[in-house]
């Protein structure tokens, strides 16, 4: 069985994280302030999945104990 792609899987919900924070910003310079929370929320959650991806990575990469 081969290994999951966690490493690119990891960076690309970094990247959506990263695109997503940007237009955060751009929307509040727009004015479209009943939106910014809502993207900003999907933004912290895809920089949170990312982070869970990177541990469980990590978590896969050390020997079982079993």
């Amino acid at each position: 069985m081969t290994k999951a792609p966690f490493g690119p899987l990891s960076a690309a919900l970094a990247a959506l994280g990263t695109a997503l924070a940007f237009l955060t910003f751009q929307l509040r310079a727009d004015g479209y302030e009943q939106y910014v929370g809502s993207v900003a929320n999907a933004s912290g959650l895809m920089f949170f999945t990312s982070l869970m991806v990177v541990v469980t990575w990590f978590r896969a990469r050390q020997p079982h104990s079993d």
